[in-house]
């Protein structure tokens, strides 16, 4: 026994080692202490935890380092680990909270000197116990819970007790199935356990290259197999208990590489459990399953007809073809009559591939013979799920066979619902207020109405403020121009002078003012007509050239302008000597109704001053503009085409028309930028107003904004439905506008062109296929929208647009048919059977003259058929 100097208690001396931060020396003097001192120090161990932890931080200050302050922790563990009476206290103890580490543990050979002094029941308790504290979590990676674990079962003897994490952290360590006592305990439990699967998925029976020495799990089964330590069959029987237990393909990959590994000789006791795994087990496993079933033979007629019916209906191709291969040669195989294979052949009609259908309709011609009455007889019933062609193949052996009925249509027409356009009425006079109404501009009609009252009486109050809109160099808002107008109206010549930018002094007899237009580019077209017209009435303003009354004002909410309205407004100019604004005027050109009476052109004829003249030269010829639509690449390649693997598609918008020199007719027809900026998009509710004639040129302005949802707001469809009340043809423009819409706006768009007679029907379906091929649409929303729009009334509408669309979508001789190609033949059928339509497609001609019978080639040739073809 050993003797002790008074004062020197048994918890002083061990605190004293804790200090040293050693925890050979705790065990060396927890090992030393008789049962009171055990008592003693378990006594003030819980109260020491924080003293322990502040004392490293406090050297650590001292010394002025930095540690990560765990030293402490080991130390108190193996004193706890010594004299802790029970093994739930000591298992609690050992991961209490705050004997969390972030670093891996030092050796744990201190720790386990302790335990192994405990008696042998004791450790056998506390292995168990801390074996079934294991999560497998985060914590208890970085900590030495699975390692201790493991090592306390194998030094005690004791039962691994049935824990699936267990088994998992056991499986997560090397291999060492000759020497490891847990193995007898745990090899079974790898076919039980959840997450086995998953922690071995990267095992393979050798080894990597880049690391030979490495122990595999596989390769420690394998060679413990082949030394006799290991019988094959468990394992065997295993893999099989865990593929029925289902799971995905990662989950089974061990197992699938063991059982492949052990190689099975087929055995017809497990021909059930492998029938059970056809249908939808993941791949690797439904292959070695079909391997196996080959192998064993002699399968009867109902386990041959459960198999070829399990793999008739995976997706996988190989399997389909596989199903059929094994009814063939079963059919080969039989010695006497085939009706045990009846229900085989009948899954092989089910499958939904037309190829595997026909394939199975040859070899009932081919096995004909083989089958009694009774078998014929099931093997007719069978077919009557046949489409009429393939049925009509099968020899009179097995008598007359009711094609499948065509699926009931249940179609009604409807009238197209009416189309009510936006009223054209009187447009309000100039707005009195002008300082309230400032910043309401955005709205075109009241933008009209502000600059008419304005240039009436430009004498008005200013809107209080300090003026920062002069700290901006350009002026991109028409809020910020009204007010500008006010404040130079109220206080002449305060703005202060800026440099004149190049290249306005065409517009007036001054720069002033044009400088602080933003650059023709930086805005839509549109917006920058407005801004323009700004712009000259401030210049004007600051010229004392301002004339008594504006000619573009409107004379109707739609934004015609009366013609003889106009000619009686340029009549009083030069009754008052007065000058045109440039931009007033070209706006108010553009404003002009389509058709005119000739006693107003005529009337413009006697016009004698130059705005005059240009009034009586576009009443007289109006000029229309050629407009088109190109999709191009984003490096500006015009073939850009999705379905052929190219990205980033880009509209092009075109007009062309001859230049007038006036800036504002000239930017409004000529071709919108394809790409936009921060203030392009902005007041798009009102450019419907600065062309009013020419809707298919509004709706060019459109395009930039019509492929990017972040540059499209979600009412982005009201203002192409605006211009269904507006004048002009309609063409390339408007039809994509509608066509890219569909599949987000849904039936409305549609059917209000439809109803108002501006659906350019053929030309929207071409634009919806080359929406299709640039991933801009689905064929699946386009199809229930489409459908949708024949119930209520546009039947022939969706017919001629399934015509434009078919010419474009369908794949070409150098291009793979898909699904979504045969969907839109299939759905083109119904749309020519409600219309009524016939005659000559030949974008339908081309796919059904291709060769084979694919499910896209037989739509092909029914829609062909359907024609009158």
């Amino acid at each position: 026994m050993t003797t002790h100097l008074p004062g020197d208690g048994a918890w002083p001396r061990v605190r004293r080692a804790i200090t040293t931060g050693d925890p050979a020396l705790v065990a060396d003097a927890v090992l030393s202490l008789d049962e009171a001192g055990r008592r003693e120090v378990a006594d003030g161990l819980p109260g020491h935890i924080g003293v322990a932890r502040k004392a490293v931080t406090e050297r650590d200050r001292r010394r002025g380092v930095w540690t990560d302050g765990e030293e402490w922790i080991e130390p108190m563990r193996v004193a706890g680990a010594g004299v802790l009476g029970g093994a739930a206290a000591v298992a609690t103890w050992l991961y209490r909270r705050d004997f969390t580490r972030w670093r891996r543990p030092l050796d744990s050979g201190p720790l386990l000197r302790v335990i192994a002094a405990r008696p042998p029941r004791w450790q056998a308790d506390l292995a168990a116990r801390l074996a079934l504290r294991l999560r497998g979590s985060r914590a208890q990676a970085r900590d030495d819970s699975v390692p201790l674990a493991l090592e306390l079962l194998r030094r005690s003897g004791a039962v691994p007790p049935d824990h699936d994490p267990l088994t998992v952290a056991w499986v997560s360590q090397p291999p060492d199935l000759e020497h490891d006592p847990l193995a007898g305990h745990l090899v079974p439990r790898l076919f039980e356990a959840e997450g086995v699967g998953r922690a071995l998925r990267e095992d393979n029976v050798d080894p990597p290259s880049w690391d030979a020495s490495r122990r595999t799990w596989l390769g420690a089964l394998r060679d413990a197999v082949a030394a006799g330590r290991l019988d094959p069959e468990p394992l065997v029987d295993g893999c099989l208990s865990r593929f029925l237990r289902g799971g995905d393909a990662t989950d089974l990959r061990f197992f699938a590489r063991l059982h492949e590994m052990l190689a099975p000789e087929p055995s017809e006791r497990r021909v059930p459990d492998y029938l059970r795994l056809l249908p939808a087990s993941p791949g690797a496993v439904a292959e070695l399953a079909l391997r196996q079933l080959r192998g064993a033979g002699g399968l009867s007629g109902a386990d041959l007809g459960e198999a070829v019916a399990a793999l008739m209906f995976r997706p996988e191709g190989k399997f389909v073809r596989a199903g059929l291969t094994l009814l063939d040669r079963a059919a080969r195989d039989a010695a006497g009559d085939l009706d045990d294979l009846a229900p085989a052949l009948a899954s092989a009609f089910l499958c939904e591939s037309y190829e595997v259908r026909e394939r199975a309709v040859r070899l009932a011609v081919k096995h004909a013979a083989r089958f009694t009455p009774a078998g014929a007889e099931a093997v007719r019933e069978a077919a009557g799920v046949l489409p009429a062609e393939l049925a009509a193949r099968l020899p009179e052996a097995y008598g007359a066979v009711a094609a499948e009925p065509e699926p009931a249509d249940d179609f009604e027409l409807v009238p197209l619902p009416p189309f009510e356009p936006a009223a054209r009425e009187p447009f309000p006079p100039p707005l009195g207020d002008l300082t309230a109404a400032y910043d309401k501009v955005g709205d075109g009609i009241v933008f009209e109405r502000w600059l008419d009252g304005f240039v009436r009486d430009p004498s008005k109050r200013p809107r209080p403020g300090q003026g920062r809109i002069y700290e901006r160099p350009h002026w991109c808002h028409l809020a910020e121009w009204t007010e500008a107008l006010l404040r130079e109206a109220a206080d002449p010549g305060a703005e202060p002078p800026v440099r004149p930018r190049a290249g306005h002094a065409a517009e007036c007899d001054t720069d002033t003012g044009f400088d602080r237009l933003p650059a023709p580019g930086h805005v839509s077209a549109p917006h920058y007509a407005m801004l323009l017209r700004c712009a000259e009435i401030h210049a004007a303003l600051k010229a004392g050239t301002l004339p008594p009354y504006l000619l573009a004002t409107p004379t109707l909410t739609s934004g015609h302008l009366d013609p003889a309205e106009l000619v009686a407004r340029v009549e009083g100019y030069e009754r008052a000597g007065a000058e045109a604004l440039p931009a007033d005027l070209g706006q108010a050109l553009l404003r002009l109704p389509r058709e005119v009476d000739p006693e107003v052109i005529d009337r413009a004829g006697k016009l004698t001053s130059e705005a005059g003249a240009t009034l009586a030269r576009r009443l007289a010829a109006r000029p229309e503009p050629e407009l088109r639509v190109d999709w191009s690449h984003a490096n500006g390649d015009y073939t850009h085409d999705r379905q052929r693997g190219e990205h980033s598609p880009r509209l092009r918008p075109r007009i062309r028309v001859e230049p007038t020199g006036l800036a504002l007719v000239d930017t409004l027809l000529s071709d919108p930028r394809p790409w936009t900026f921060e203030d392009h998009g902005r007041y798009m509710e009102s450019w419907r107003l600065t062309l009013p004639s020419d809707r298919e040129a509004v709706a060019m302005h459109l395009l930039p904004h019509l492929l990017n949802i972040w540059e499209r707001p979600g009412y982005f469809h009201r203002y192409v439905a605006a211009l269904f009340s507006q004048d002009g043809p309609v063409g390339e423009a408007t039809a994509l506008l509608i066509a890219a819409q569909v599949a987000e706006r849904g039936r409305d768009l549609l059917l209000s062109a439809a109803a108002a007679g501006l659906l350019p029907a053929v030309e929207c379906g071409r634009q919806l296929g080359l929406c299709l091929r640039r991933d801009v649409a689905r064929m699946s929303d386009v199809r229930a929208i489409l459908e949708e729009c024949a119930e209520r009334g546009a039947h022939r509408e969706v017919w001629q647009i399934m015509t434009g669309l078919l010419a474009v979508y369908l794949p070409g001789p150098d291009e793979r048919p898909h699904a979504s190609h045969t969907q839109a033949l299939s759905f083109a059928i119904d749309a020519a059977r409600r219309a009524g339509a016939r005659g000559p497609l030949p974008a339908a001609e081309e796919a059904a003259a291709r060769k084979g019978a694919s499910r896209f080639v037989r739509t092909a040739r029914a829609l062909h058929a359907q024609l009158g073809g």
